[in-house]
């Protein structure tokens, strides 16, 4: 248990070594005058230069997930335990798991941007912080640490848990199509400098546990890549050398590990009050050089009879005592052998499909509303939503909106407030709201996600 934790906890410490913070906000997508849309549309430009605050110009985090606190923990007597306290019964706490349990976290950190108007239209350089880290369990993870010897059979697939931190280097150009009233196009080409990657893949554990022992199926694969990164190795019983863990007090220093790149391609178009836009952002890669390697190496099987429980509850081996022992061990499922360094290894990146169309009200200008589908394409860790938004422009120094959406990870509150006079500009807003009305509707979610930045127009 404890090498499987310690790899899916790595996989989500992974995303936090630059320090970065947030993908971007659906929420601004169709407001106005908001700096940041063409990080959403490449084709979405903005009426005037600007120069982003340093290290605060586009502030973004993001958190999504349909595992809830409040599946895992629990209140007995007045004090908070976990799902697994005995006080908590089987059907009760298995009721709050999906068949996948996920959770995700989606990070960028604007460091510089300036954008001007040239090469006939606008144009845009950023230097950006991001990561991303992903983990899904599944349903019969939590089962065989809830229900113990109730059942004979689990059958584990898909524990899975991914980490990218790099750094985004942009350069964006978009301008109106002439031939083709109402019509923009726009494409961004970006450069990008992986700092950090961890991808873990516990693709299978069948376990029948019997009276008398037990026998497991197991197939996994770890790909770590990080500065000062090792496996760390023990002997089994049967003089098998396997990983136990890992620690950051390897040789080296701090370094880059490999090399990518991605291209935003978008488009809108105005039709009479409507606007229509299409956009796929991150379309690309990244090769990631010396990844430490750690593998059961294709379907491994394991046999023991190192269990065998008593009927008698009193007894040193009775059930009780003996499936305790057996979870404390639950580590030798997966002992995986570290096969040293892979070379070269390519990372294709998460890419992002946005369609968009918004309405123009005749009767009042200033007020449009739009209609937003949003699908993350990163494999097993895919999610969609579509937002609903109304936004407002009533004044020429302030624009806001707020918005619903449904989809992946159910349905959230959304809301942006962006204020834009001469010479200065700040935004803040949550594309899944905090507070009293995320009780409401979400109670102790894990979807949460806040955007802020500053920003000097000129």
């Amino acid at each position: 248990m404890k090498t499987i934790a310690r790899i899916l906890v790595l996989g989500g410490l992974a995303a936090f070594t630059l320090n970065a913070s947030a993908q971007n906000t659906n929420s601004g997508y169709f407001l106005e005058n908001y700096t940041y849309r063409y990080q959403m549309n490449p084709a979405m430009g903005n009426d005037k230069g600007f120069v982003s605050m340093p290290g605060l110009g586009n502030l973004n985090v993001a958190a999504r997930g349909n595992l809830h606190l409040k599946d895992v923990l629990y209140t007995v007597d007045g004090k908070t335990v976990l799902f697994t306290n005995p006080n908590i019964g089987v059907e009760q706490a298995m009721k709050g798991f999906s068949a996948k349990n996920r959770l995700g976290v989606n990070l960028r950190e604007n460091i510089i941007s300036v954008g001007f108007k040239a090469f006939k239209g606008y144009n845009t350089v950023s230097l950006n912080a991001r990561a991303d880290a992903n983990v899904i369990v599944p349903k019969s993870f939590f089962s065989l640490v809830k229900e113990g010897v109730t059942n004979s059979t689990y059958d584990i697939k898909n524990l899975c848990a991914s980490a990218t931190g790099y750094a985004e280097l942009a350069l964006n150009h978009s301008h109106d199509i002439k031939q083709v009233p109402g019509l923009r196009v726009g494409a961004a080409l970006k450069f990008l400098v992986p700092f950090a990657d961890v991808d873990a893949r516990f693709n299978d554990a069948h376990l029948t546990l019997g009276e008398d022992g037990w026998t497991a199926l197991t197939n996994a694969d770890v790909y770590v890549n990080l500065p000062k990164f090792q496996f760390e190795t023990k002997m089994s019983k049967e003089n098998r050398e396997y990983v136990s863990g890992m620690n950051m007090d390897g040789d080296g220093n701090f370094s880059t590990q490999g090399f990518g790149m991605a291209v935003d391609l978008g488009a809108t178009y105005k039709w009479t009050d409507f606007t229509f836009s299409a956009a796929v952002l991150d379309l690309g890669w990244m090769n990631l050089s010396n990844a430490h390697y750690a593998s059961t190496e294709g379907d491994r099987t394991v046999n023991t009879n190192a269990y065998i429980f008593s009927a008698d509850g009193n007894a040193d081996n009775s059930f009780s005592n003996e499936w305790d022992r057996l979870r404390d061990n639950f580590e030798t499922l997966y002992q995986l052998s570290d096969l040293g360094t892979v070379n070269s290894r390519n990372h294709t990146m998460a890419a992002t499909l946005n369609f968009g169309a918004e309405y123009e009200l005749p009767v009042y200008r200033k007020l449009h509303f739009g209609l937003l589908s949003s699908t993350r394409l990163a494999g097993r860790y895919t999610w969609s939503e579509v937002r609903i938004s109304a936004n407002v422009n009533p004044v020429k120094c302030f624009s806001a909106d707020a918005n619903v959406a449904f989809g992946t990870y159910g349905t959230s509150f959304g809301w942006m407030a962006n204020v834009h006079v001469t010479g200065f500009n700040f935004f803040l807003g949550m594309d899944h709201t905090l507070g009293k009305l995320a009780k409401q509707y979400a109670p102790l979610s894990s979807n949460a996600s806040v955007t802020l930045g500053m920003n000097f127009p000129f």
